[in-house]
C-alpha cells in the first residue's frame, strides 16, 4: 500500500495506475516537498488510508547548471528548498509516527555528486546532495535506538526524464543534443552505460524490506562503478 507524491499530479496518478495495474493498491496525491503544510497533510492522507507508516523514499531533486560564480542566488535557494528543506520537512513529520508505531524505514534519495565531481558544475547539486548524506546519518544514529532505520541511497549517472529534460546539462555534454549526452555520459561509466530507475528502486527496496532491518546510516551506491574512477 502506498501513497505517491508529486507536484505534478498527474506524475502521481500515473506511478498509482502502474501500481494498481499489477495488484498493487496506491493513493496520489500533489504537494509541494517544500511546503510545511503539504508535507502535514501528506502525512495525515497517508495515516487516514492505511493506518501507518512503514517505509518513507524521499526521491526527490533538482539540479540546475552553474558554478558558485554563475549560479544566481534565487536558484540556491530554490534547490536548497527542494532537495534539502523537503527532506527534513519529510522526516519531521513521518518521524514522530514511527516513534509511536515502534519502527520503520526512511531512504532519502541522494547522489554520487554528494561525495565527488562528476565533471558538470553544479553546485547546488553538489552541496544538496552532500548534505541530504550527513543529515540521513547523523538522523538514523539518533532514532537507531527507536528501531527507525535511516539510510541514503546514491546514484551514479541514470538515464532519466529528470536528465533528458535537463537542458542545462544537454548543453553541458552535448552540445544541446540529448543523444550525444546519452553517449557521453554511457562512456563515462564503467561498465559502459548508464542505470535506470529499476536500478534505483531495487536498491531502495532491499532498504525498505526486512532483509536489512540490521542496516542503518549507509551510504548505498548504485552508479556501474563510476565513484571508483579518478577522472
Amino acid at each position: 500500500m502506498v501513497v505517491c507524491v508529486d507536484v505534478n499530479e498527474d506524475a502521481a496518478n500515473e506511478t498509482a495506475r502502474i501500481i494498481a495495474a499489477e495488484n498493487g493498491v496506491a493513493k496520489a496525491i500533489r504537494a509541494d516537498v517544500t511546503s510545511h503544510d503539504d508535507i502535514r497533510r501528506m502525512v495525515r492522507v497517508c495515516i487516514d488510508a492505511y493506518g501507518r507508516i512503514d517505509v518513507l523514499d524521499y526521491n526527490v531533486g533538482l539540479a540546475h547548471v552553474g558554478g558558485v560564480v554563475e549560479l544566481p542566488e534565487e536558484d540556491w535557494d530554490r534547490i536548497f528548498a527542494v532537495n534539502l528543506k523537503g527532506c527534513f520537512l519529510t522526516m519531521k513529520h513521518v518521524i514522530p509516527i514511527m516513534v509511536k508505531q515502534g519502527g520503520g524505514s526512511i531512504i532519502n534519495i541522494s547522489s554520487v555528486a554528494g561525495i565527488r565531481y562528476t565533471s558538470v558544475p553544479y553546485a547546488t547539486y553538489y552541496a544538496t546532495k552532500a548534505a541530504m548524506i550527513h543529515l540521513t546519518r547523523t538522523t538514523a544514529a539518533q532514532y537507531a535506538p527507536q528501531h527507525i532505520r535511516v539510510n541514503s541511497v546514491l546514484p551514479g549517472l541514470m538515464k532519466t526524464p529528470m536528465v533528458e529534460k535537463s537542458a542545462g546539462l544537454a548543453a553541458q555534454y552535448g552540445q544541446g543534443d540529448v543523444e550525444e549526452m546519452w553517449k557521453a555520459r554511457d562512456a563515462q561509466c564503467p561498465m559502459g552505460h548508464m542505470g535506470d530507475a529499476w536500478d534505483v528502486a531495487y536498491a531502495c527496496l532491499c532498504l525498505a524490506s526486512d532483509e536489512a532491518k540490521y542496516v542503518t546510516g549507509i551510504e548505498l551506491v548504485v552508479d556501474g562503478g563510476i565513484s571508483l574512477k579518478c577522472a
